[in-house]
């Protein structure tokens, strides 16, 4: 090779070189880096149902683009009736988050296990307890000898059903519980008088009224409805992630959360109608509601969805309080550990965005 060859075989070297370390240096130091070759990180979120109005955020940010706009690749996937749930997966590591709700980082802790929410979406469950006439229940005092329909034994709908017997002077063994899970199957349950009440949500809230199954008796719908029945503000839906995993993925973390943010105050600027049009098709009509039921039962409790993500004041006090009564030893609960606004906060900064929520501080 002649002296000029060598020269701009060596030139061709030195670019490269520069190039690599250019590169590395843009993205290569942070885990969250996408392997350190600037392709956004991959996140697995497992949702409790993503088909579930409570927990719409998720899909409804993925159409809107927004996981694409603040560089973040999100896989999202629900929990299927009979299998996983959403933060058992999360917490065995076969998902990165799940979509669940707030009060699981506090039955956890107790068992040495250290879960976090990142951003909170809603500031009451979004269920309704649903009655059929025939099993005459017309108040929680009512459920004395029924069949209690739940999404599963042990999840949040449970514990809830638990809670409004609990303080209707009633216990577990008052009443029967009975997993219907939501959807088409809690809408046959009733049905066929195999559950007497179910605690679900909208759509199959709308469905029930629709055709004529079922009434509201108890309404956990909104953060009024909440605070009535509960004691205060209940914060439920939230992204919840094991706090190493959390560490460890901090600007993978903020993408997700700056997303979903945007989300809520995307919710908060437009109609049930709106949000309905952005939203998969089979979501908002299917074999159990038509879309203009669809977009009723949205318009009712979109109250539920706190416009910026922000833990509210007193909710996890609330929640904490609700597990104390039902029997859960927390007094080694350390309610700073099982939330954080610095995330969601952050997002609004950047972004620009008002916070409109009281936040919650370190002692809930």
């Amino acid at each position: 090779m002649n002296k000029r060859g060598i020269v701009a075989v060596a030139a061709a070297g030195a670019l490269a070189l520069s190039l690599a370390a250019c590169s590395g240096g843009a993205s290569g130091s942070s885990s969250s880096a996408g392997a350190g070759n600037g392709t956004p990180e991959t996140v697995k979120i497992m949702v409790g149902g993503i088909d579930k109005q409570i927990y719409l955020p998720y899909k409804l940010a993925d159409q809107l683009g927004f996981y694409k706009k603040f560089g973040v690749n999100v896989e999202l996937s629900t929990e299927q009736n009979g299998g996983v749930g959403a933060e058992d997966a999360m917490i065995s590591g076969q998902v990165d988050f799940a979509g669940a709700w707030y009060n699981h980082t506090i039955e956890l802790q107790p068992k040495g296990k250290e879960v976090i929410d990142v951003v909170q979406l809603s500031g009451a469950p979004g269920e309704r307890l649903m009655c059929t006439d025939k099993s005459g229940v017309k108040s929680a005092a009512d459920i004395k000898g029924k069949n209690m329909g739940v999404t599963d034994l042990g999840s949040g709908t449970d514990k809830l059903t638990q809670f409004i017997a609990h303080k209707a002077g009633l216990s577990t063994s008052d009443y029967q519980t009975v997993a219907v899970h939501a959807g088409a199957t809690a809408i046959a349950a009733l049905k066929q008088g195999s559950a007497d009440c179910a605690m679900t949500t909208q759509p199959t809230v709308t469905a029930l009224t629709s055709q004529k199954v079922a009434d509201t008796v108890v309404d956990l719908a909104s953060t009024e409805g909440a605070k009535k029945a509960l004691g205060g503000a209940w914060p439920a839906a939230g992204l919840l992630g094991r706090s190493e995993w959390v560490n460890k993925h901090k600007d993978a973390t903020q993408r997700v959360v700056n997303a979903l943010v945007a989300t809520m105050h995307w919710i908060d600027e437009h109609s049930a109608a709106d949000i309905a049009n952005k939203l998969p098709a089979e979501y908002v009509n299917n074999s159990t509601i038509t879309k203009d039921q669809y977009i009723a039962g949205l318009t009712t409790d979109k109250g539920q969805f706190l416009p910026d993500g922000i833990m509210p004041a007193g909710g996890p006090k609330t929640v904490l309080d609700m597990e104390k009564q039902l029997g859960l030893d927390t007094s080694k609960v350390d309610l700073s550990k099982t939330f954080t606004n610095d995330y969601a906060q952050k997002a609004n900064k950047d972004a620009g965005t008002k916070v409109s929520t009281t936040p919650a501080g370190s002692d809930g």
